[in-house]
């Protein structure tokens, strides 16, 4: 199955969250589609779309950002852009913070993660999970990427951010790792259902 990512992260990611799965990164004759869809799950599932009619194998593909509720959602599908065209995970970040500051005490935050599959019959499912939580004024922590450095999960009560957990730590609560489950669950009920011979 490919992941229909440029993400080298996200990949690494969801390979350690899909163990069972193999997971092959895109082809580099594969261009994704800008991202114009309304909803994470519209863009993923134009990402996996394009990526099954360049291959013809089966496809998963990722869609996800943050959404600040003092921001009105922002930036939303925006997250990976919302710096600018080709701004760094630190720029967008400093971007996003500097705005939740001057919109006022409003901190609470949550990633969503769109997972798309398309089966080689051509057929879809969507998988999506939401990661509740606050931002924090300074970013803190070595680990994750994009906004995770500020991201602190609900009832985390060490206070540590989503870079300060460990990989195994975050899997188990993030929005892909929730996502990525109920996917990994959708592929075992289909692997065990008898095949109709």
């Amino acid at each position: 199955m490919i992941f229909a990512t440029g993400n080298r992260h996200k990949l690494r990611e969801l390979r350690e969250l899909l163990p069972g799965v193999e997971l092959e990164p895109l082809p580099e004759d594969v261009t994704l589609p800008p991202e114009e869809g309304d909803s994470f799950a519209e863009i993923a599932l134009e990402k996996a779309r394009a990526t099954h009619e360049a291959t013809g194998k089966a496809v998963v593909a990722d869609d996800s950002g943050i959404s600040a509720l003092g921001l009105g959602g922002r930036p939303g599908i925006h997250s990976a852009r919302y710096g600018g065209e080709g701004a760094s995970d630190e720029e967008n970040l400093d971007k996003l913070l500097r705005e939740v500051a001057a919109a006022g005490d409003e901190r609470r935050a949550y990633y969503t993660c769109a997972l798309a599959l398309i089966e080689e019959d051509g057929s879809e499912r969507v998988f999506e999970a939401r990661w509740d939580g606050h931002l924090i004024e300074e970013p803190r922590g070595e680990g994750g990427f994009g906004y995770d450095p500020a991201f602190v999960s609900e009832g985390q009560e060490d206070g540590r951010t989503a870079s300060e957990l460990s990989d195994a730590e975050k899997n188990e609560i993030s929005h892909r790792g929730r996502a990525a489950r109920m996917l990994g669950s959708h592929l075992a009920q289909r692997d065990a259902a008898p095949s109709g011979r």
